[in-house]
């Protein structure tokens, strides 16, 4: 058999900023611009979650896209969605709410549950405007 990779896009909308307590207001507008806003500002997130394996001879499936879709509702979006990051997720508390370590953290968080699945996971992209987003490969180099 063959590996496939399979992938699904959920998405989420979210507040946070981005602020460093220890450092001045003027460093935190010099190093982050608008997005150190004291006002906070917001996000319509997608996720799109790749997951590898080899296909069922029975099902045909890598993984079943219903049970991924429920794993990616009760560990992503439920947590996060109309949320603001900075104040309102324990697992986000005391981290810089950066795409970046969102991304990592949610890595965390849904690893295990797709592997019990079946699948393995290999890769997040986290999009949060049209023209950003990041890819993580829980710490892996992608190629």
């Amino acid at each position: 058999m063959k590996t496939i990779y399979i992938t699904r896009r959920e998405t989420f909308n979210a507040a946070h900023k981005l602020w460093r307590e220890e450092w001045s207001e003027e460093k935190n507008w010099e190093v982050f611009g608008k997005c150190s806003n004291k006002n906070w500002h917001g996000h319509n997130f997608s996720i799109y979650v790749t997951v590898k394996g080899i296909p069922s001879e029975e099902t045909g499936f890598v993984i079943n896209l219903k049970e991924l879709s429920l794993i990616l509702k009760k560990e992503v979006v439920e947590p996060l969605d109309h949320k603001n990051l900075n104040l309102d997720v324990p697992f986000l508390q005391g981290i810089l709410a950066s795409t970046e370590n969102i991304a990592i953290q949610i890595w965390d968080r849904i690893k295990d549950p797709i592997s019990e699945a079946g699948g393995e996971l290999v890769k997040i992209k986290l999009v949060e405007t049209e023209n950003n987003y990041v890819e993580y490969y829980g710490g892996k180099e992608p190629f």
